[in-house]
């Protein structure tokens, strides 16, 4: 990493959840996963400072005791994304990451792939992940994000919806033999200049109808490097969930 360029990941993690509340403390084998997540982050090579941004006192607490940093945050924030900007305003940085805090399971060598092309000097100011779709459910299912790309891997557009739309049909198992179909991996590295115009860029009608965020950047004109991984990610969507990762844990 260029000594001159500093990279911080940031850990958003707020205690309201409609569907897990207090999922960051949320016991793995033993330890909360928000402690999961950081363990995981500071592996990352390319990471110098890793911090959690909370809005929640028992979260506060609970960082500080496994030694980890934690700030707290205006509860009136809409996003994580925004979470994140007030934690890194006064911070001397140049890239930050913003880390999903319920993936306890995230590959450092993830991070690791975002940061490479921001140190590298790559025109976009964001990057994120996307990793090759190999099941027609994980196709159909609208709880995974996809994301379509142009020939340099500049993101076109995201969706829950199963894009591109095979309009001529077929069988969709065997047209998942090519390489087409690929889900996001919710994992980003920005520019740190642009995280900070981020929260003032106007409103995006796509955002508010797909309910996702990163749409707002494209619909301002802005573009996004979208890198290809291998190594996927699995999230935390409800308590069910935590039994699958210790499973994964005990392999």
């Amino acid at each position: 990493m260029p000594a001159d360029l500093k990279v911080i990941a940031v850990i958003p993690a707020r205690w309201a959840s409609s569907r897990f509340p207090g999922k960051p403390l949320a016991l793995i084998q033993g330890k909360p996963m928000i402690q999961r997540v950081f363990e995981q982050a500071k592996k990352a090579k390319s990471v110098s400072e890793v911090i959690v941004a909370t809005d929640d006192s028992r979260i506060l607490e609970a960082v500080s005791k496994f030694g980890g940093n934690a700030v707290m945050t205006s509860p009136d924030h809409e996003s994580g994304t925004d979470r994140i900007a007030e934690v890194v305003r006064d911070k001397q940085c140049d890239i930050v990451v913003n880390v999903q805090g319920d993936e306890p399971l995230i590959p450092p060598a993830n991070i690791d792939l975002i940061v490479r092309p921001l140190l590298d000097g790559v025109s976009q100011s964001t990057v994120t992940l996307r990793i090759l779709i190999k099941t027609c459910d994980e196709l159909m299912d609208r709880n995974i994000t996809k994301v379509v790309v142009d020939k340099s891997d500049s993101a076109l557009y995201f969706s829950k919806a199963p894009i591109p739309w095979d309009r001529d049909g077929g069988d969709t198992n065997v047209n998942l033999l090519k390489p087409f179909w690929y889900k996001h991996i919710g994992l980003y590295a920005y520019r740190k200049n642009f995280l900070m115009e981020f929260g003032s860029l106007p409103d995006s009608r796509l955002e508010k109808i797909e309910k996702l965020e990163q749409l707002r950047i494209l619909e301002n004109g802005y573009s996004i490097k979208v890198v290809e991984t291998d190594m996927d990610s699995i999230g935390v969507d409800c308590e069910a969930d935590i039994a699958m990762i210790e499973e994964r844990l005990a392999e």
